[in-house]
């Protein structure tokens, strides 16, 4: 068992390790398709939500939305996203283009690619489990 207090063992600095190294395999996975990996995962929300409000974006990508927006900006300027409503900054709706639907169905298999990967390498159970571990410890500091 992992001694608590012992500092190589922090929780935060574990996770931004495994964060550094997945997402720059998913990014150098995405690459042909021009999208880095936060790109792809803000593009795959907005076809699974639709037209969603960018406050409910942000609940759900658990980002603030001066991130939010920093983030969606290059997707604005590719043509991939529209945020309309940009006059009420409370009811501003972000959705997906025509062109980002296009761009995002061309990157799925370079990121169905790497998550195969992913998952061979953990093992089906154990990468369930991580996940759940994961959404655990989102619920848990989102409570805190």
């Amino acid at each position: 068992m992992r001694d608590i207090n012992d500092i190589s063992n922090c929780t935060n600095a574990t996770l931004r390790k495994a964060n550094r190294l997945i997402g720059q395999a998913f990014d150098n996975q995405l690459q042909p398709s021009g999208l880095k990996a936060t790109q792809f995962t803000l593009l795959a929300t907005l076809d699974k939500m639709g037209s969603t409000p960018i406050s409910k974006l942000a609940e759900v990508m658990v980002m603030d939305r001066t991130t939010l927006s920093r983030n969606l900006k290059p997707l604005v300027n590719k043509g991939l996203i529209s945020i309309l409503g940009e006059q009420d900054q409370r009811i501003r709706q972000v959705l997906l283009t025509k062109e980002g639907q296009g761009v995002f169905e061309q990157a799925k298999p370079h990121w169905q690619a790497i998550q195969n990967k992913m998952v061979e390498r953990i093992g089906q159970e154990r990468w369930g489990q991580f996940l759940e571990d994961l959404d655990l410890a989102i619920e848990v500091m989102k409570s805190s």
